[in-house]
Parts: structure tokens; sequence; C-alpha cells
């Protein structure tokens, strides 16, 4: 019999596993796939190992920033000294997003904002208000999740150009939603705690290595070393509130026993698996939406840019990110590149055909790269996560559960449980890490009870 089961092996299953087992816990994780790393992982396709998206953080991650140390895999990721993102527009005009070293916030971003050449000179003005609008608002206030950022942004000065060009390249990344529909509240979080607060949290950070060696090879490698039972391929059927947890392997049946289950898994799963939860205070859960990404990747027989990665303002290339070493195309096509395109709210896009994705979005990165143009695509394909994140619109702040799930020792985690940021990798470790806490407290309490009986 285990201590803990815990049910799912993203990163907030992995998280909820190691604090488990780090506090003397016996974990078994019961994982669906053939590998860890949930949305945030790798796959073969060939000789390349292809992310199933590009995931970044930010120097004010620190629960992710953790994680990566408790599993060894720092050294594998690349954090910037400072913020500097480059922004393309298809006419060849580019700007820069940094911050001037040295300076506190909210100051390390005036001169950005106030030379960002894709904006007028009034427009630049407007955005130096817009920064200080949003650096008025208490992401905690929960009245701001009844409103938009988009509808906060034109009513503090902002034209749909200042949204577009400036607001969006991050909000749309982060909160993968139109500004429009976008909630006040976790937009606050992103901008506040993100870039506005403290002068070096938005520095980015992103994987050198393939996700799958990280958040899969490593994560493993850490779960097994703190003496955590890791079962891949193993279907959880239903979860009990006895903490019978009934498990399909192959074509075997079986059940774990376990004190406490941490169910770290989508809503739609959990509701599936313990379907009990429609009768607690969690059901709302059950109405939150997801929204999709959609990632293009094209291989050229050529470098056909020196950025590592780089956002686009008047192109469906909303994001790229250059992938050539991670993959491992480098060995296998000496002077070739990998370019991956991420698409966040992709709703207009996730069932059309891959290939007249293609044919859309390798022209546009031409238009964005004069260097592709006389490329040529060695290979191109499209990945799709129908289901990538929960749909972060105004008034989802009800929906959002604590870890708690109503149901005696099952506990709930994942990026869209209530932890005060958005559906990303960083509320994801932060709420399994929540969930581990409350089923030791309460085990703890247990403990209490029965000595004193």
């Amino acid at each position: 019999m285990a201590d803990v089961v815990v049910v799912g092996g993203g990163l907030a299953g992995i998280s909820a596993a190691l604090r488990l087992a780090d506090e003397g816990a016996r974990v078994t994780l019961l994982e669906a796939r053939t590998r860890l790393g949930g949305m945030a992982s790798s796959f073969r396709r060939g000789e390349l190992s292809v992310d199933n998206g590009q995931h970044v953080f930010l120097r004010c991650c620190s629960a992710y920033r953790g994680f990566l140390q408790r599993i060894g895999g720092t050294a594998q990721t690349v954090l910037q000294p400072h913020l500097d993102i480059r922004v393309l527009r298809p006419d060849g005009r580019s700007a820069r997003l940094r911050r001037t070293p040295g300076l506190p916030a909210p100051s390390h971003l005036t001169m950005t904002l106030a030379t960002y050449p894709l904006l007028s000179p009034l427009d630049r003005l407007r955005a130096v208000r817009g920064a200080l609008a949003l650096r008025m608002l208490d992401p905690d206030d929960s009245t701001l999740d009844m409103h938009t950022l988009g509808d906060y942004l034109r009513r503090h000065g902002q034209t749909t150009a200042t949204v577009d060009a400036l607001w969006a390249v991050l909000a749309v990344a982060t909160l993968n939603i139109d500004p429009d529909d976008a909630s006040l509240a976790l937009a606050a979080k992103v901008f506040r705690t993100g870039v506005l607060d403290r002068a070096d949290a938005g520095d980015v950070g992103y994987a050198d290595a393939p996700l799958g060696e990280l958040h899969s090879t490593l994560a493993q490698r850490a779960l097994a070393a703190a003496g955590v039972m890791v079962c891949l391929r193993h279907h959880v059927e239903s979860v009990g509130q006895d903490g019978r947890v009934s498990v399909r392997h192959g074509q075997d049946r079986h059940v774990v026993q376990a004190r406490d289950v941490v169910l770290a898994v989508p809503p739609r799963v959990a509701f599936a698996v313990a379907p009990e939860l429609a009768g607690t205070d969690v059901a709302g859960a059950r109405d939150l939406q997801t929204s999709p990404i959609v990632n293009v990747h094209v291989i050229y027989d050529r470098r056909v840019t020196d950025l590592d990665f780089a956002a686009g303002v008047d192109s469906p290339v909303q994001w790229f990110f250059d992938r050539t070493s991670t993959s491992g195309l480098t060995s296998s096509r000496p002077g070739a590149q990998y370019l991956a395109v991420t698409v966040s709210a992709a709703v207009d896009l996730i069932d059309v055909p891959a290939p007249r994705i293609i044919e859309r979005f390798v022209p546009e990165l031409a238009r964005l790269l004069p260097g592709a143009r006389d490329a040529e695509v060695l290979d191109a394909f499209v990945t799709r996560e129908r289901h990538a994140t929960f749909r972060q619109a105004a008034g989802t702040a009800a929906l959002r559960p604590g870890t708690e799930s109503g149901l005696n020792g099952v506990w709930l985690a994942g990026s869209w449980t209530a932890t005060g940021w958005p559906d990303t990798m960083e509320g994801a470790v932060r709420s399994g890490i929540r969930a581990a806490d409350a089923a030791l407290r309460v085990a703890s309490q247990r403990d209490v009870s029965r000595c004193s009986a």
C-alpha cells in the first residue's frame, strides 16, 4: 500500500510526487502515456527530437526554476541576463522589447516604451500610460476577473495599434487567448509579476535541450532517486474516496490502495475518473473550457536567421524559436536550420488541414525573415494541442478550485486549479506542491489524532 498515489505525470504530478517523497511519504505515480512531462514534452520524428510546443519561463517563475534545480535540469536551460525580445514586422521594420540594466522597476522599461519603433510617437506615450495603469492593478483583487484586458487597456488610452503591436505580444503568448476575452486578473498577474514589479522578473528562459530530456528523463531519474514508484502506461479508470485506484495496464486490471490520492490531471479527466466530484463544491470546474495551440515546424536547408527566438506583429507568425541544436538537426544535417512557429489562441486554425497551414506559414516566415526567401524547405509539419490550456477568459476564477476536492483523501493539482497564476509551467508546479502540502498536513493531523486517542 502506498501512502499517496499521484495520478498524472505532468509537471503538477511530478512536483507533487517529489514533494511528498522528500517528506518521507511512500508514493506511486501513475501515468497513462509512455513518458512523463504532460503538455511539455517531446517525441521522435525520424532522427529529430521534436517538442510538442515551445514552453518558456521567466526569471520570476521561482517554483518552476526550483523544479529544474530539483531534477538537475538548470544547466540544460538558458536564462537571459536581461529581458530582450526581438519583434519583427513583414515590412522589414523591427523593434526590441528590452529592459535597461541597472534601472529599477518600472523605469527599466521606460526607454523601450518611449522609443518603440513599431508605434507612432503618440502611441508610445499611450503605451507608457498603459504600463502605469497596469502597474496599479492588484492581481489578488477578485473583481478584476470580471473584466477583460482589452477593455481595460482601451479605457486607459490604448489604441488597437498599441494593443496589437505591444500588449498582445506578451498577453496572447502567456494567456493563450485574445486580449479582448482575457481575464484582467490573470493579465494583471502576467504584467505585474512578470514585467512591471521587479526589473529582472521578465528575463526569458527556455530549454536548451529537448523538453523530454528535462521533464521525462531527468524527472524520472529524480523520482526514482527519491523512492517514487513510477508506472507508465497505467490508465486510471476510477478513484474512490477510500483510496482505491482502479488501474488498467494493457489487458491487466488491478487496484492500487493508498491513504491519499492526488489527481494531477485536466478537469475533464478528473471528473471522468472521480465522478463524485460533480457533487462537491468543485463541480464548477467542469465548465472550464479549453484553448488550443498550433505549432508549425519548418526545416530549411540553410540558416535563415541568427535569432534564437522572436515575436511577429501584423503576421500570423506570433512567435518562432530556433530548435536546430536541441532537436539534433545539427548532427543529422549540418548547416540546416529548424524553426518552430507557435500560434496561441489558435481556435481558427486547430481544424485546418496541415498542408493548408504549411502553405500559409512558410511564406509568412519568409516575409519576416529575408534569409528564408531563397532557402529550400526540407520538411514542414504541424503539431496541435487542442486542449493546451484552459480558456483564461473573464469570469473563470470562480471555476478554478483549490487543492481540496471535496472528497475525502482526494486532492486536486494542475495549472487549471486556483494557483493565482495563469495556466503555465509555473502554475503547474505550484499546484503540485500545494496538493502535496495539503495531503501531508492532513496526514499529520490524522497521526496526531491517533496518538491522542
